[in-house]
């Protein structure tokens, strides 16, 4: 028998995971073609339709924990200007990441506003709304931090190896598939050996910026 309070924390996370995916992946889109790259636009993917970007995987990861991907946008660096090409693809991995840093900052102020008017949840709805704006705020910085390691494929390892020298980028690149291996020793190790080792430092720069009553609201909210 499923657990009723599992149930409920599905239906909180559910639109909070759809929407910190999409605008992660909107953004890369949307950055690259203003870069001069109309690849991802071509394909459809400057649009804040989930079903865009989604990736069975990736997202159902995300449930489990604040680390999920969704599908890559296709980025054709040599549609960038030449004399810029390595400040627009550093533009291109930074947006996602700092527009998922962005959406959790901007919730953690609305927290703090509410905790100052004194807003608590006393109601079903009040610590629902509590909750869907805790998983907001851990899971998108989670998935900033989580992208910005690096690591092929992700952003880290694209801003990185455009930030190295060209030899020493040369070698990183070649390196690539080490990279993705040790990411999935990563991932086996926060699932089966440290479980949720991961959330660690989302949770707490979520309580560094929420103070401790934001975060008790947000935590209380967030497993019913």
């Amino acid at each position: 028998m499923v657990d009723s309070a599992f149930i409920v924390g599905l239906v909180l996370r559910l639109p909070v995971v759809l929407f910190s995916l999409t605008i992660h992946e909107f953004m890369h889109a949307w950055t690259a073609y203003k870069c001069g790259d109309d690849t991802a636009y071509r394909m459809g993917r400057v649009t804040l339709n989930p079903l865009a970007h989604l990736d069975l995987l990736g997202t159902l990861c995300l449930f489990i924990g604040p680390i999920g991907w969704a599908k890559p946008v296709p980025v054709n660096r040599a549609n960038f200007n030449y004399e810029t090409a390595k400040r627009d693809d550093i533009l291109v991995s930074v947006a996602g990441v700092a527009t998922n840093f962005a959406v959790a900052l901007v919730l953690v102020l609305v927290l703090r506003g509410l905790v100052w008017q004194q807003w608590f949840p006393e109601t079903a709805l009040g610590r629902a709304l509590y909750g869907m704006m805790g998983w907001g705020i851990v899971l998108n910085f989670g998935l900033a931090i989580f992208n910005l390691l690096p690591f092929h494929p992700l952003d880290g390892s694209h801003i990185l190896k455009n930030l190295l020298p060209l030899n020493a980028a040369i070698r990183f690149y070649e390196r690539r598939q080490t990279g993705m291996i040790l990411l999935g020793a990563l991932l086996l190790t926060n699932w089966l050996v440290l479980p949720g080792f991961l959330w660690w430092p989302s949770f707490r720069l979520t309580e560094l910026l929420a103070g401790e009553t934001g975060a008790n609201l947000l935590y209380y909210g967030m497993w019913p």
